[in-house]
């Protein structure tokens, strides 16, 4: 029997956060810093940073399995989970697995090092080329962790012969005990979340300046590309803050 584990917060966050990701790694790889596209470069890198802290949040405060306390983070445990990948030994786990634990905090974190040091970038030319290489490196390490994610999803499928990746969907996972399992989806959070996440979309949409190419945040401003007066030599310092977005 499939019981619920996961509340509807939880799934949210989980796809929004690889869509937001995904968007700002594509342009960042595969848009010129000139075009007006590679602004939403930044911007997509804000919505996952307030995605987040909102995760974090609810990492406090929401449910049974979605609360940081009752993720799998003993080494112990992650060894002796990749040991059973390999003799074919399965330990249950109502919530996130170890791997799935490490993963989560891996990429929580990397993606607040992303949003701080992409920040910092629009801010300031300050030391521009270590932000660059420090920002490149967390979006690197960031996609290895994810390869290894996914690998662990299904390597985890095979060999248990257990569908675990659509935990996520519907926020089911078999053999629960009934005490594990949570009462509610809480789906009127889930609509906040939505709701919050489209406020700030507008809010960036509404302060983004898409000719100068600047964006007003919380009264800083951020330099997200190069304006079309640069471009025509009035803006020298908007051109050398272009590359700090890479």
């Amino acid at each position: 029997m499939r019981r619920l584990v996961y509340d509807l917060p939880t799934r949210l966050f989980h796809w929004l956060f690889a869509f937001f990701f995904l968007t700002s790694f594509v342009i960042g790889k595969t848009v010129d810093d000139e075009s007006l596209l590679y602004s939403y470069h930044m911007i997509s890198g804000l919505m996952m940073t307030f995605l987040i802290l909102l995760r974090i949040v609810w990492g406090i405060s929401g449910t049974q399995h979605a609360r940081f306390s009752s993720f799998a983070l003993n080494p112990k445990d992650l060894i002796g989970y990749f040991k059973g990948i390999l003799t074919g030994s399965h330990q249950k786990w109502s919530g996130h697995n170890p791997a799935s634990s490490w993963a989560a905090i891996a990429m929580m974190a990397l993606g607040l090092g992303l949003g701080l040091t992409g920040y910092q970038m629009a801010q300031s030319s300050m030391n521009k080329e270590n932000l660059e290489d420090i920002h490149e490196l967390f979006g690197n390490v960031f996609i290895l962790v994810v390869i290894g994610h996914i690998t662990g999803i299904v390597l985890h499928t095979i060999r248990h012969k257990e569908m675990i990746g659509l935990s996520m969907v519907d926020g089911k996972k078999a053999d629960v005990p009934e005490i594990e399992s949570i009462p509610s989806a809480k789906i009127g959070f889930g609509f906040i979340l939505i709701a919050l996440i489209i406020a700030f979309g507008v809010y960036l949409n509404k302060n983004f300046n898409q000719s100068t190419r600047q964006l007003n945040l919380m009264g800083q401003q951020l330099s997200l590309g190069e304006s079309a007066g640069a471009e025509n030599g009035g803006g020298d310092g908007a051109a050398e803050t272009e590359e700090d977005n890479d």
